[in-house]
């Protein structure tokens, strides 16, 4: 049974009164307290109704939440705790509980490049810590993809916080293709995650294109006046990369239909993870090779997918797509040819 946030606010109150040995509660008593708690930390003004803190007791003294607390009524009208050392806070998490959290914990452990995970870290260490110490053994059930070298992930929080609040940047950003930095004021409109790497979709201040720039490229941000801000109405974001593969898109760019064919070997990872969202198996032969069908955008993602399969992946179709694949694998093999490269060539002036 899940429970939400004010529930949990009237739980613990009820847990702090029925906690204090020097003092007797009555319903009245308790539905008072309750009420200024949730006027206190959430501003509600009606309070909470007899039957709600009673539906509460209820169920704190079941099993359904795990607490069993031992609420116990004297005088037919007092209510306090049977066991007086007892609180919620000290009820045992179950074996099923503990599982979910330890995965929980490895998830979160994954997911610092934003402060609210950033401002957490201290207590998913002493949960994982505390689990570590109940359940005696600890042996790794999940494992994420991470680069501890990677870049940028401490502009996340801030770039997060301006899309959402609509706030102008001013980004110092040096690009691979220039040798400094340069500054400029751009509209955030997007964070995009691709193969552990992040994105910020954007606009310049004096261009109409959206730009992507990589956080890692990123120097510094400095924000503006939120009043300056210019919404992007001409792009529905939420399905702006629906056709793309990767993140390498203009606004004119449109998915192409792209025929590829899969030998028999890579033809079953192929189907189980698809390349694209669009993946259709067009046909199946004998040798157990395939042919699909995916629409997207050609962009250097797409090249480098289909690359990373070698041999074992030939473009058919559209003759664009094969004549680059065709040239970049021409260019790879130069670099295996017998003559002798630019770099050998140093090395024997060198000797």
């Amino acid at each position: 049974m899940s429970t939400n946030k004010l529930a949990l606010i009237r739980y613990k109150t009820i847990d702090n009164c029925l906690r204090q040995k020097h003092r007797k509660w009555t319903l009245d008593e308790l539905i008072e307290k309750v009420s200024e708690q949730l006027y206190e930390l959430e501003g509600i003004h009606n309070g909470v109704s007899k039957r709600t803190i009673q539906a509460d007791i209820q169920l704190m003294r079941s099993n359904k939440l795990g607490y069993n607390a031992p609420i116990i009524v004297t005088d037919r009208k007092y209510y306090s705790y049977e066991d007086p050392s007892y609180s919620i806070s000290n009820s045992p998490i179950s074996a099923t509980d503990m599982e979910k959290m330890k995965e929980v914990v490895e998830v979160l452990k994954h997911l610092n490049g934003f402060a609210y995970f950033e401002e957490m870290s201290d207590i998913i260490a002493r949960l994982e810590d505390n689990m570590l110490v109940s359940s005696g053994e600890h042996k790794q059930a999940i494992q994420m993809e991470s680069n501890t070298l990677l870049k940028g992930l401490n502009w996340i929080n801030i770039l997060h916080r301006a899309i959402r609040e609509e706030i102008p940047l001013l980004i110092t950003y040096k690009s691979f293709k220039t040798d400094t930095p340069s500054d400029a004021v751009y509209f955030p409109y997007l964070l995009k995650e691709y193969r552990n790497r992040w994105f910020l979709i954007c606009r310049h201040k004096k261009n109409n294109g959206i730009q992507t720039l990589a956080l890692d490229r990123i120097h510094d941000i400095a924000e503006m006046a939120k009043s300056h801000f210019e919404p992007y109405d001409g792009v529905d974001f939420e399905r702006y990369y629906a056709d793309t593969i990767g993140v390498t898109k203009s606004i004119k760019d449109r998915g192409n239909k792209v025929l590829l064919h899969v030998e028999s070997k890579n033809a079953p990872y192929v189907e189980t993870k698809p390349l694209h969202n669009s993946q259709q198996i067009l046909n199946r032969f004998d040798d157990g090779s395939i042919i699909i069908r995916i629409d997207v955008v050609l962009n250097f993602e797409l090249e480098r997918e289909i690359l990373g399969f070698g041999e074992c992946m030939k473009v058919l179709a559209p003759r664009y797509l094969v004549n680059r694949i065709k040239r970049r694998i021409t260019q790879s093999m130069n670099q295996y040819s017998d003559s002798p490269s630019k770099e050998q060539k140093t090395n024997e002036e060198k000797q």
